[in-house]
């Protein structure tokens, strides 16, 4: 069976090939998938590396109820008008769960799985009033739940691809600062960085990217882009340049093999299929990676069960072998 399905995935990847390059549907969704692999990939990195790995999924829950408020506001459903509400909705609660960790004793995961319950469920709630009104402009909110990859356009993949570009841009031109709060943050205010607005910034950064996929990927499954890719890569390297270049690299190969396997299936939804192939990744990071994977330790210890054996017979042999015999009968 496994035969037969290699073979019948290996017959259509020509077609698929074919269509990323020629379909327009297909490149357009592909190509934007990259650009919220790469740049969710990238932020993730570092959202991974501080232990805040609960911010993508708390941030894109708290995008929700930014697009409802966007809407009522101005009656109208255009991406742009949306995103921005959602932007907004994610930064406010950015602002509010570094507010509670700074002024409170409760802790940074506690702050965030509390703002990532009051917004979505707000969120919802909103969602539940707007699809109540007697008017039927209002069609088409839920998609941002679960994505809708396939609605995707070329001028809207250039939007994404010209903001993402920006936030990696910043990326760049702040590395040190970055890098440097990432690992030691007491130490980088103590040479006198400003750690709060770096942190803001930085935290602001890794909102852009999920309000980049929230289109594609939705709301719910937009963490797994941020956190994924991150983690895989984190079994690969241990150079945070590597790092954030591979975790780029696996969130765009999801994006765009995710995009091909979901048209070759119909009613196949883009977003899961993307999810699915970023946890795939992730598996193979976990089995197979140099000094991390499970089968590289696996082999290890292995190996160095072989080495102690020889060492204790040579060693058994040297003094007469009556040692090894001991063991063996007891």
């Amino acid at each position: 069976m496994d035969t037969v399905t290699s073979i019948a995935v290996l017959s259509v990847l020509p077609d698929i090939l074919h269509d990323l390059i020629f379909d327009y549907t297909l490149r357009t969704v592909a190509l934007g998938a990259a650009v919220i692999g790469i740049v969710a990939g990238a932020l993730g990195a570092f959202a991974v590396l501080r232990r805040q790995s609960l911010v993508g999924d708390a941030m894109s829950h708290a995008a929700l109820p930014g697009i409802g408020i966007a809407y009522l506001v101005t009656g109208r459903k255009e991406n742009l008008v949306l995103l921005t509400g959602a932007a907004i909705a994610g930064w406010l609660a950015t602002l509010a769960v570094l507010g509670i960790v700074r002024r409170s004793r409760v802790k940074f995961d506690s702050a965030l799985g509390l703002m990532l319950s009051v917004f979505f469920g707000f969120g919802l709630m909103v969602l539940t009033y707007i699809q109540r009104r007697p008017d039927a402009s209002q069609a088409g909110l839920d998609k941002f739940l679960f994505g809708q990859a396939a609605t995707l356009v070329q001028g809207e993949v250039r939007n994404m691809a010209i903001a993402g570009g920006l936030a990696l841009a910043v990326l760049l031109f702040l590395w040190k600062s970055f890098k440097l709060i990432s690992f030691d943050m007491d130490f980088a205010s103590s040479i006198g960085y400003p750690v709060r607005v770096l942190d803001v910034l930085l935290t602001t950064l890794v909102v852009v990217a999920i309000v980049l996929g929230l289109q594609a990927v939705g709301v719910v499954l937009m963490s797994a882009m941020i956190v994924a890719p991150a983690a895989a890569a984190r079994q690969w390297t241990n150079r945070l340049g590597v790092m954030v270049l591979l975790s780029a690299f696996f969130g765009a190969l999801a994006g765009v093999t995710g995009a091909a396997l979901s048209a070759t299936q119909r009613h196949l939804p883009t977003g899961p299929t993307i999810v699915v192939c970023v946890s795939a990744i992730v598996l193979i990071s976990l089995l197979l990676a140099p000094n991390r994977g499970l089968v590289w330790a696996w082999f290890a210890r292995r190996r160095k069960g072989e080495e102690l054996r020889r060492t204790l017979a040579a060693a058994d042999a040297a003094h007469g072998g009556p040692r090894i015999l001991i063991e063996e009968n007891s």
